[in-house]
Parts: C-alpha cells; structure tokens; sequence
C-alpha cells in the first residue's frame, strides 16, 4: 500500500488540479483529470519498482518516485499559459500553451507506459487505466492540434527518450523519477525550441534575452555531455586533461554557441550583452549589489569550512546555515524584480551556466580548482546530494528563475498580469526563498507537532503560510505595479496548498513548489 505522506502529497496536488480546472475548463481538463488518476496508480508502480531495485536505471533511494506531482505541472503550466494568451488575444502564444499541455501528458504518459510495461507481472488495472488516459489524451490532441503542432510533440518525445537513455546512465542516483521527468522534459523542449527557430530565424519570434536562455541551456547541457563521453577513456584528474578541458570549453564555446547565438539575434553577442548590462544606471547599481551579496556568499562557504577545520572533520553545516544562502538569494531577486525584470531574466541565466560550469569542473577534477571545490561544497551535502552531482545549488537558482523566465511576457498587458497573477514573478521568492525558508528555520528549531509520517512540523508551515502573507503584502508595499484586485483569498490558497505541498513532498522542493504556486497564481 502507498504510504500516508504518499498519499497526502497526491491528495494536495488532486485538490491543485481541480482547483486549476475550475477557473480554466475546457476539453484540456478531461485530459488532466485522466492523467492525473492514471499517474497515481502508475506511481504506486514505480514505487513498488524503487523498492524492489526493478527500475532499468538508479534513482535516488531517500524519495518516492514524484511521477504524479512532476506529471501534472507541464500540462497544468501549459493550460493556464493558453488562457492567459487567449483573454489577451495573442494567437500564436495560445497555441504555444496548448502544444505545451500536450507534450507534458504526451510524455508523462510515456513514463506511466514504461513503468507498466517493465512490472512484473503486469498490472491489469494500471493497464485499462493507461489505456483510457491515453485515448482521451490522443484524441484530443487529433482534434486540437495542427499536423505542425503533433510533429512539434513528436519531436519533444523523441528528444526526452535519448536524452533519458543517454543522461540516466551517466548520471546515477542524482534524480526520482518524477525529478528526471520534470528535468529531462524541460531541457527537452528547450532543445527543441531552439533547433525550431534556428531554422526558421526571419519567422521566429522573441526578444533576444529569450534565445539567450535557450543558447545557454543547450549550450551547457551539450558541453557537459561531451565532456562525460570524453573522460571514460581519459583520466580527468591529470593536467592534460584538465588543459584540454578548458581548450575545448574555449573552443565550443567561441567556435559553437557564440555563432548560434550570433545567427538568432543578428548581432555580436558580446556587444549584445555588455550594451545590455550596462544600459542604464539602474543595472549598473544593481550589478555592484549583486556582486557584493556574491562574494558575501562565498565568505559564508569559507567561513564555514575554517569553521570544520578548526571543530572537526565531520562538521556538516546545519539547516540553518544552509538557509543562509536563501536569504541571499531572496536578497538578490527581488530588487530585480522590483527596478528591472530583463536584467534579473539575463543575469540568472548567466548565475545558471556559471554554476553548471563549475560543477563541471567539481564533478571531473578539472585543475587547479577541482579538488579545492569538491573540499569546500562537502560541507553542505545533505540526503538529496546521493548521486555524482551536487545539484541543490542549482535547483535553488532554478526554482527561483523558473517563474521569471517562464512568465508569459507578450500575454500580459505593460509585463504585467491582472488579479493574483501580478504575484507570478514572484512565486519563487514566496514559496523557496520565503516559505520554504520560514518552515525549515521554525521548524527545526521550535516546532514540536509533526505532521503524520514525517519529519516537517505544523509549526514550521503555519510560519511558512504567515510569512508568505506577510511578504505579499511588503510587495504591494514597494512594487507599484502590483495590483491584486481583491484577489486575496485565491492567494491564501494557493500558498496554503504549496506549504502543505512542502511539509509532505520528498521531491526537491526548490524545484517543484515555485512552479506549482506559479500554475496556482496564473489560473
């Protein structure tokens, strides 16, 4: 039987999803529903397989598999993204969010099928289930989708599968299944996008800072999967090695990304972006204060490690201390999205290759910084931290960015959405940096009553709820061009929802919770 927080966690995202389709309802919300049922008892599934040590690939053992929360968040982003655009009028945006909806159910789906179809024996139940969301599934995609539009998804599907096959392997333990469906999916689209309008770059349509993301995605992804094909038959440890490492960086760097770069703006890149960080004096302020709060989270890292070797070898950084680095970032992010969203949008995709980059060079040894990386971020490894890769830094930047980069910018009149969606910017900082914060620190420190079948406590997410309130309403405070239109009890339910969310997930939080009060504050 699925246990109590398994099945708390699916009643929280079943409450999310109807909640979602009673504001937005249309022929998408049969599909949902239907997914979701089936991604529940999928789910059981591939927790029977985690268990028993079935699944064709390692996963990370201290979580359930996540496949019904990380199921429904494409789909359900891609449904309220449809219509927002279709109450502003933007047709190709519309049709952007339905081609969006339909690549997550079409994947997720995918994963329910393999997941039934390598248990033993097979499931009967499970089977008719699938069998019944993927036939209203197809069928409303025949009857919603354009031939272009099911060659786009087909696409994505074809991607998700090689990049599952190839980065799984490579990469053991690091992710659940629900984790590399979320993951695996987004770099998938990404990709996808990009080949799209490298194609088709007189037609294709954006700002530039949009296929800045999109360059510097594939652009990393690649790089990493080069290099780990590349050490199998080299020892990255030695200084040849490390010499070639950072020639070949150099070399696809300049000699790749920058001329793909090139041909989608139609502009130096370089040029591009230092005309663009140095634009006005508003950036340039806010680039000094963000390089100040970057080298105060270094002191914490170095303060912290003297700290170890002064007390002793298995000094670990508490909760606490790691909540430091979200007050950092909280710090960081909403000056940005206060005084100008473009550069907070650019410069967190920069923070994002930065830091993929040298995980790169933590991950391989690469000299002369390998092993001293590798010493220092030991420190604040926790139970997540199972796999090669030390990934917490990065969701945290993500889960922070995602509703940045991902908000619907030409839906929205003057970059602004109407009523509780004025807060989207913002869901990373309410549901990460604050709530999730607030949880931890009470929580671990005053908080006594847990909740049934885990370690969180009722004390820890009412403060997350509170503090959360409370940030929404300094936000009305010192962002002017908020305006929530009386919508203050859908706010309060949907940060009640995704505290609930945190206290019983075992998914990376920092990665799941933004984006499901992103969906929340949209709808």
């Amino acid at each position: 039987m699925l246990n109590k927080p398994v099945l708390v966690e699916s009643l929280i995202v079943f409450i999310i999803v109807l909640c979602v389709h009673t504001v937005v309802w249309d022929r998408y919300s049969w599909c949902a529903i239907a997914l979701a049922i089936q991604a529940f008892y999928v789910q059981f599934k591939w927790d029977h397989l985690l268990q028993l040590g079935g699944a064709v690939f390692q996963f990370r053992t201290a979580a359930n598999s996540g496949l019904l929360p990380a199921s429904m968040v494409i789909p359900l982003l891609g449904i309220v993204m449809k219509e927002r655009c279709k109450s502003a009028g933007i047709v190709y945006f519309e049709r952007f969010g339905i081609v969006v909806a339909s690549t997550g159910m079409l994947v997720a789906l995918f994963l329910s099928v393999i997941a039934v179809g390598i248990t033993k024996p097979v499931p009967s139940n499970t089977c008719i289930l699938t069998g019944i969301a993927g036939s209203v599934i197809i069928y409303t995609m025949k009857h919603s989708l354009t031939v272009s539009e099911v060659i786009e998804v087909l696409e994505v599907l074809l991607i998700f599968v090689y990049l599952s096959m190839i980065l799984l392997y490579l990469l053991p333990r690091c992710f659940t299944p629900g984790e590399a469906l979320l993951v695996l999916e987004g770099i998938s689209f990404v990709l996808n996008q990009l080949i799209k309008r490298s194609l088709n770059v007189v037609e294709s349509r954006g700002d530039p800072i949009d296929f800045f993301l999109l360059v510097a995605v594939v652009g990393v992804v690649l790089l990493g999967i080069f290099f780990t094909v590349l050490f199998i038959f080299m020892d990255s440890g030695t200084w040849i090695s490390s010499l070639f490492f950072h020639m070949m960086t150099a070399v696809l760097g300049l000699g790749v990304i920058m001329p793909w770069l090139y041909r989608l703006i139609q502009r130096n890149p370089l040029f591009w972006l230092l005309q663009f960080l140095f634009q006005t004096h508003t950036r340039v302020y806010l680039l000094v204060y963000w390089t100040m709060l970057a080298a105060s989270a270094c002191g914490v890292v170095f303060y912290q490690n003297a700290k170890r070797s002064s007390e002793s070898k298995k000094h670990q950084a508490s909760t606490i201390t790691r909540k430091y680095f979200h007050f950092i970032v909280i710090a960081t992010y909403v000056p940005g999205l206060i005084y100008d969203r473009q550069l907070l949008y650019v410069a967190a995709v920069l923070c994002l290759a930065v830091f993929i980059f040298l995980e790169y060079i933590r991950y391989f040894r690469i000299k002369p910084f390998g092993q001293t990386l590798r010493h220092l971020l030991s420190l604040f490894l926790d139970e997540r931290d199972s796999g090669p890769l030390i990934l917490t830094h990065i969701y945290l930047l993500l889960g922070m960015s995602l509703p940045v980069w991902l908000f619907p910018r030409p839906c929205a009149p003057k970059g602004i959405l109407s009523g509780a969606g004025a807060l989207v910017p913002y869901s990373g900082v309410l549901a990460v940096g604050v709530g999730d914060t607030m949880a931890s620190v009470f929580g671990s420190t005053m908080g006594e009553i847990k909740w049934p079948g885990t370690k969180k406590t009722f004390e820890g997410t009412m403060t997350a709820i509170f503090a959360q309130i409370i940030a929404v309403a300094l936000i009305l405070i010192f962002d002017s061009s908020v305006n929530l239109n009386s919508s203050y009890a859908w706010i309060l339910g949907s940060v009640s929802l995704v505290s609930l969310l945190e206290a019983y997930t075992t998914q990376i939080d920092n990665l799941l919770l933004p984006l499901y009060l992103q969906i929340m504050l949209m709808a």
